[in-house]
């Protein structure tokens, strides 16, 4: 079997991290595994099954001899290096925004659009996270009948905004126990007890920048063009896992029983819909793992087109890392 010599760019923040996490889970074929981040962090030891590795600096030629590259950093450090992750030959996974809509690069969800991949210029883009969880929950429907419009809201955990989100979540939470005072840093508001209705900064439209990615890349991984998106972006004191309310217009009446089969059926998804034993999709639940779970299917009573459902995800799993992992076994000898 062939082995792949994979590179984490950025792999010492909370994405990166996790990506080691899901290459030993999914045993994937690797031969050697380099780990690059900042100067402020090369050096830094790393275990990995039961191994030893020693995080280097990110430099033009750290990806010499690399097949894969999975990119876990900001945009400007992704845009920096993707010359020469090409150059050298490997292909750039890449989970920052900074290529999703480029025309020439694919924007891959490997249940819904894997084809797409093959299709690479030596970059594929990772969508965001709340698009991967909402599509997923989605894609079975729309197998069924074509979706026009979205109307989602989005309960993100705090996790969403990295390491340091979660940390300031436990620390207001504990001041406030305590009775002492609030510090804000990573949100502009104190997140503990509370909900920040923007993620992103806002648009002329008056629409922030996170809640445009659904129907942004929504639209280039069903090949959905002219699919309209209305989304609200909330920033939730959950520590980990993004739940989504959605509405779904199809072109022709779905049933919430038609839907349900085929949600069950889906690879990726899980149906957990019992509303009279009081079963449905929680952060809690899905935390730690990579299904979506997909409940709360009912009809819509403002459009007879209209579905309405409530999903939840890992984002830093399926909505990130295993995602990303999920592309690049596409070229594995797996499949």
């Amino acid at each position: 079997m062939k082995k792949y010599n994979v590179a984490i760019l950025g792999a010492t923040g909370a994405v990166g991290q996790e990506m080691m996490k899901i290459l030993a889970e999914r045993d994937f074929p690797l031969g050697e595994l380099r780990l690059l981040a900042s100067r402020n962090s090369a050096g830094k030891k790393v275990m990995f099954k039961g191994e030893e590795i020693t995080v280097a600096e990110a430099a033009d030629n750290a990806f010499d001899n690399i097949d894969i590259v999975l990119g876990a950093a900001e945009n400007d450090i992704s845009k920096a290096f993707a010359p020469a992750i090409k150059k050298a030959g490997a292909v750039y996974i890449d989970n920052s925004s900074a290529f999703r809509l480029d025309p020439d690069v694919p924007l891959v969800v490997p249940e819904i659009n894997p084809d797409d991949a093959l299709r690479h210029n030596g970059i594929i883009a990772n969508p965001n996270c709340s698009t991967i969880i909402a599509l997923m929950a989605l894609y079975p429907i729309a197998a069924i009948s074509p979706i026009k419009t979205i109307v989602a809201s989005t309960y993100q955990a705090v996790s969403g905004a990295g390491v340091g989100g979660m940390r300031e979540l436990d620390e207001q939470a504990r001041a406030i126990v305590n009775g002492e005072p609030v510090k804000t840093n990573t949100f502009p508001y104190q997140i503990a007890r509370n909900l920040i209705p923007q993620i992103g900064g806002f648009n002329d439209n008056g629409y922030t920048s996170e809640e445009m990615k659904m129907q942004n890349e929504g639209r280039k991984i069903l090949h959905a063009p002219d699919m309209t998106v209305s989304c609200t972006c909330v920033r939730v004191p959950v520590a980990r896992s993004h739940s989504i309310s959605i509405v779904a217009v199809t072109e022709r009446p779905v049933s919430p029983t038609e839907a349900s089969a085929a949600i069950a059926k889906a690879k990726g998804v899980k149906l957990v819909d019992d509303p009279s034993r009081l079963i449905y999709p929680m952060p809690l639940d899905t935390s730690d793992q990579d299904l979506v779970y997909v409940g709360r299917v009912r009809r819509d009573l403002t459009n007879p087109n209209g579905l309405n459902l409530w999903c939840c995800g890992d984002q830093i799993r399926k909505g990130a890392a295993t995602n990303a992992v999920q592309i690049a076994e596409l070229f594995s000898p797996k499949n």
